[in-house]
């Protein structure tokens, strides 16, 4: 049953009086590591995993393996882990060794990684995505991906081969659109069935909900192209689709105006209106909670200066009035601090999670981080995924 908030209500975790540097410091009373009520999903921290590519599902039927069990399981202390980007369907798939969730099978093998995140004591979301024009015709035999204009984004797609240049993709028909939608509710009740805890929608970065957010990539004529009602309007039929089958008060998504600033997805002076609308929207549902990214590349006399450093969460903390989660170039004393100053509920960390699995713990101790071996980020087996070492190891 689909529900929507009935007015804009205060964020919904537990309120936190600012605490001084100093207190923020001890690991007793670090805010990091206090406890959230994200909707009905209780949080013992506010330490989020968050999503990572890592190419690890090397299979043609695009399943989670041993791997991915051991991998999300050794992570489960953090409060909420949201997986890797996961395919919705077979023309979402624009990254080499991914892992799906539109077959039976693909659910049977999440199964298990849930199952063993749980066992653990930890809480998991699957983060649902489709790359659209960012995708490449190597991944559907030679022809060009789905996007919401025939418009080639300029980007690299990562290939099995490597990384290729994006080509001019296929603009999607009303057909393709009505499909699309319904790939995504179909993913999430999967998820559901799968043992997750709850979806996050993919609407950030270059991928497809956000070529029908950009103007520039998305150049329809009809009722999804145009004003910003218009190109946000895929957007909230996917919310509106996903809420038939999973409350969404477990449905979050990860949205804002840091894009990757490459090819077509470099910010005009629309972009800081549009995020604000889109955001600003977000209230009409009482989701879980909306995934910040701040800015990834200097934004020094750009439309979004103002939004460098914690500007972002400063920004959008007025606009968006339910759970945010930060993230992007956090350590522990950044994350305990934007905590305190009220700026956002959760910080989400993702190379630090890479190589140190028991996160939290090295917080909480306030031990040094080990370095992630870059070179193993995308596959192809344990090394650099799951053999980093615990704590206490």
């Amino acid at each position: 049953m689909r529900r929507r908030a009935r007015c804009r209500r205060s964020p919904p975790g537990i309120f936190l009086a600012p605490l001084s540097h100093q207190e923020s410091n001890m690991s007793s009373t670090q805010s990091l590591l206090l406890p959230y009520q994200m909707r009905d999903v209780s949080l013992t921290n506010r330490v989020v995993m968050a999503p990572l590519t890592r190419s690890r599902a090397r299979n043609r039927d695009l399943l989670p393996t041993d791997l991915h069990i051991d991998y999300y399981a050794q992570r489960a202390s953090a409060g909420l882990i949201i997986s890797e980007g996961v395919w919705i369907s077979r023309d979402a798939v624009g990254w080499h060794d991914v892992p799906g969730l539109f077959t039976d099978e693909q659910v049977a093998h999440w199964k298990q990684v849930t199952d063993a995140v749980h066992l653990a004591g930890g809480v998991i979301f699957a983060q649902l995505w489709h790359t659209g024009s960012a995708s490449h015709p190597d991944f559907f035999d030679g022809r060009p991906p789905l996007a919401p204009s025939a418009v080639n984004p300029g980007l690299l797609a990562p290939t099995s081969t490597g990384r290729k240049p994006t080509v001019e993709p296929r603009a999607m028909s009303a057909h393709d659109l009505r499909q699309t939608v319904a790939d995504y509710a179909t993913a999430a009740r999967n998820a559901m069935a799968a043992g997750f805890d709850g979806v996050q929608l993919q609407a950030g970065f270059n991928y497809l909900i956000s070529q029908f957010l950009n103007p520039r990539t998305n150049l329809r004529t009809d009722h999804y192209g145009g004003s910003i009602e218009n190109r946000a309007r895929f957007l909230f039929e996917i919310i509106e689709a996903v809420g038939e089958f999973v409350d969404l008060r477990r449905v979050g998504v990860k949205a804002g105006p840091a894009w990757s600033e490459t090819g077509e997805f470099v910010s005009g002076v629309e972009a800081l209106a549009d995020s604000e609308y889109v955001l600003g929207r977000l209230n009409d549902y009482e989701l879980s909670h909306l995934l910040l990214m701040g800015m990834m590349v200097d934004s020094t006399g750009g439309p979004l200066e103002d939004l460098a450093g914690d500007g972002m969460f400063r920004h959008f903390r007025k606009v968006y009035q339910g759970t945010v989660m930060a993230n992007v170039g956090f350590d522990q004393h950044r994350g305990n601090a934007i905590l305190s100053d009220g700026l956002a509920d959760l910080v989400a960390y993702g190379q630090p999670f890479i190589a140190n699995p028991d996160l939290p713990a090295r917080i909480a101790s306030h031990a040094p981080l080990a370095e992630p071996k870059k070179d193993l980020f995308y596959g192809p087996d344990a090394a650099g995924y799951t053999d980093y070492p615990l704590l206490e190891g």
